[in-house]
């Protein structure tokens, strides 16, 4: 048989790339397979064809781990443009000529960032990768629910790479065949670019098509405990994707359906802590587990608590009813598996190259904030999530979220030099609320908008008597709309802790004051608070570019985008020339790198 060159085979014959040995030897050993040695011991590269892969279900689960041992190679390059082209991360000193004009928006056809090539790396693996797996199913190979969720899964990625390639390159040519010769993407006679507009009603016709929409269930083989890590976070999560192509495309109605049925996750069986707070942003008894910024003494500042709590989120282990209840979709990068975390070398100034840091823009924005009074004291004038997400180390601002498991918060050394852990932070539950009051706020909910992203539904809704009956929900509205958070106290009558009665909203999380709005264009103003809070709240994780121009290309206003750039550049101390230069491409709507096949 002929040899396939795609990577995906390399892949997953070394098993060296992230994430496949753990996950392959947890398959296998739990299938309890007397062919697991032949499946670890493959041959290399050059010997190993496609007669060696895709004979039964361990081996399609492989080839899903192969697909995200590839797209973890991607997490540098998502971070970095997704937040140095926008407005909270600017470069250092240490920083290249390349990443230096990724930051004025400057990017030159030879510069390594102009190329989507990496994205299509990852794509074309996956259009082999489901090719095969229809070919498994027809022949019997694969069972028709093993076939639905394996293919689906590959098929939600390339969806997410599509995404991102739209965002950052426009107009893009969509590939969905199995390509022996990469450089035909290229090709423009085979693959005419698309607009980004045109590419989202293709991914949201092809991802709405695709019958399995669910998570890996429990007991698979995708979905298990290794090391420490449940890889149920791994994989990504294909109705947060429906609803942020919906929102890209302007259908609100669609994608807050898509969001709830996510913020829905907790909401079956035992009614408990996580029945109340999972990814519905609800209140705790743990602080480790409900994620407040709080102080040790009410009203005193030099008390904020940073050893746990909100800060805790970016550190805890995987395993952790915390994390599971606030992260969507994560990563891990650790130091006994390749891909090296990449985050030490791009953030970290000891250990790594320090090449990007927190922008002055992005720390005026966390100051700027004003927090609530407590115990008749004056509010604290700062957002403190500014001070848990970047701190000063040897007088230099580094962004620490990626750092906690590595540099120890207290000393500012490395736990251990060698051991350069992380994780890649994609979604997490304030993202999936901004993102679901933001559809809801354009679909005309502006006060179930706000509530969100303030002090919670009831906080949006208050009842003025203990009789809550007719308060603190949204039930008279249609789905996705209808939201129940009556709490009626421990006294009051009739007596109610409704589904959502937890649900505190962001900013009361974060212990500030909540967000003013111009009653003469709520829909505006709102729409302008969630977009800042979400650069406060998810500041660095990968979201603001692609929030800065989603606003901007809907109100057909690219100063939306413009100012804040021309914003951060001139508080960097760069030439105003270059600033001025920056913005004036960015008002002509130019927002795309160069599309340049490398």
């Amino acid at each position: 048989m002929k040899k396939n060159k795609l990577t995906i085979y390399s892949t997953i014959a070394s098993m060296k790339m992230f994430i496949i040995k753990p996950i392959a030897m947890a398959v296998f050993a739990i299938a309890g397979l007397a062919s697991c040695s032949k499946v670890l011991d493959v041959k290399p590269e050059d010997e190993l064809d496609e007669s060696d892969m895709y004979r039964n279900v361990y081996d399609a689960d492989a080839a899903v781990i192969g697909i995200y041992g590839k797209f973890v190679g991607l997490a540098e390059r998502y971070v970095l443009l997704n937040e140095l082209r926008a407005d909270m991360l600017d470069c250092t000193l240490n920083a290249d000529e390349n990443l230096r004009q990724l930051n004025t928006h400057a990017v030159t056809a030879t510069n390594p960032y102009a190329t989507p090539r990496p994205f299509y790396e990852v794509i074309i693996n996956c259009n082999d990768v489901l090719k095969h797996f229809s070919i498994m199913r027809a022949e019997n190979k694969l069972k028709d629910a093993e076939y639905q969720q394996r293919y689906a899964d590959v098929a939600f990625i390339r969806s997410f790479l599509y995404l991102q390639l739209g965002i950052h390159y426009g107009e893009i040519p969509y590939v969905t065949d199995a390509l022996s010769n990469i450089n035909d993407v290229n090709d423009a006679s085979k693959f005419p670019r698309l607009p980004f507009n045109t590419l989202l009603d293709s991914l949201i016709s092809f991802t709405e098509g695709v019958s399995f929409k669910d998570e890996y269930p429990g007991g698979t083989n995708l979905n298990v405990t290794v090391d420490g890590y449940p890889t149920a976070k791994w994989f990504i999560n294909k109705k947060l994707l429906l609803g942020d192509l919906h929102l890209w495309k302007g259908n609100y109605i669609q994608a807050a359906s898509w969001y709830r049925q996510v913020m829905e996750t907790g909401t079956v069986g035992t009614v408990n802590g996580s029945y109340y707070s999972m990814y519905k942003l609800g209140w705790d008894s743990n602080g480790d587990i409900d994620h407040y910024i709080s102080y040790s003494r009410a009203g005193d500042a030099s008390t904020l608590v940073t050893t746990s709590q909100w800060r805790i989120m970016f550190e805890q282990a995987m395993n952790t009813e915390g994390f599971r209840r606030e992260w969507v979709w994560a990563i891990p990068f650790d130091n006994k598996f390749k891909p090296e975390n990449p985050f030490v070398k791009i953030f970290s100034p000891i250990g790594g190259s320090y090449l990007v840091q927190p922008s002055q823009e992005a720390i005026d924005m966390w100051n700027n904030e004003q927090q609530r009074p407590a115990q008749g004291t004056p509010g604290i004038p700062y957002d403190a999530r500014g001070q848990l997400s970047w701190k000063l180390i040897n007088g230099q601002p580094v962004v620490m979220k990626y750092l906690y498991n590595y540099i120890n918060n207290s000393t500012n050394l490395p736990i251990t030099v060698l051991q350069k852990d992380s994780k890649w932070f994609l979604f997490r539950q304030t993202h999936l609320h901004l993102r679901f009051a933001e559809a809801a706020n354009r679909a005309g909910r502006y006060l179930l908008a706000w509530g969100l992203f303030n002090s919670g539904i009831g906080g949006a809704y208050p009842a003025p008597t203990s009789n809550v009956t007719d308060y603190q929900n949204t039930l008279w509205d249609v789905y996705p709309f209808n939201f129940d958070a009556r709490n009626s106290g421990s006294t009051g009558v009739p007596y109610y802790r409704s589904d959502w009665y937890r649900n505190i909203g962001i900013r009361a999380r974060a212990n500030l004051v909540n967000y003013e709005v111009n009653s003469a264009d709520s829909l505006t103003s709102i729409e302008t608070g969630l977009i800042n809070e979400c650069g406060l709240e998810n500041g660095f994780e990968g979201t603001r570019w692609p929030d800065l121009l989603r606003v901007a290309m809907r109100r057909d206003d690219p100063s939306f985008i413009a100012d804040k750039i021309y914003n951060k550049l001139i508080k960097s101390g760069i030439s105003s020339a270059y600033a001025d230069q920056a913005r004036a491409k960015l008002m002509r709507k130019d927002w795309y790198l160069p599309f340049v096949w490398q």
